[in-house]
């Protein structure tokens, strides 16, 4: 059995914001079923199902973050969850602070990626110290 390749931090960072809202979405899907803020003609329990089909769709999305298209995924979960924001204002609360984790997580993630050195065979030991360039 080969050893994993060490993750990214965008693989580490983007599951856990994803994990986190899924479980606001589901909540969501809740409270528009609770408000009856579908238009009228949907039922309201496709509120419920829209939710659990979106967290769910988080979930494995989080699961699969080392696939070359999971992260462009969960961009489109993003809008997915803003577009949700035409039934209920409120959910704009959800999708500013989610959507700007995962942007940090997925941009800036991205950008302290490409800083760090390629060769990770070299370890720091305790006596070594860390010297920025002038």
């Amino acid at each position: 059995m080969s050893a994993r390749a060490p993750r990214t931090l965008v693989q580490k960072l983007a599951p856990m914001v994803l994990g986190f809202e899924a479980i606001v979405v589901l909540l969501v899907g809740f409270t528009l079923f609770g408000l009856k803020a579908l238009p009228n003609g949907i039922a309201p329990w496709w509120a419920i199902v829209g939710g659990a089909a979106v967290a769910l769709a988080m979930v494995a999305v989080a699961g699969m973050i080392t696939r070359p298209w999971a992260i462009t995924a969960g961009w489109v979960l993003q809008v997915i969850v803003a577009l949700s924001a035409f039934f209920e204002p409120t959910i704009l609360l959800v999708v500013v602070v989610f959507g700007g984790m995962w942007a940090y997580a997925t941009i800036m993630g991205a950008r302290l990626d490409a800083r760090r050195p390629a060769d990770n065979s070299t370890t720091v030991t305790d006596n070594e110290t860390h010297r920025e360039s002038d």
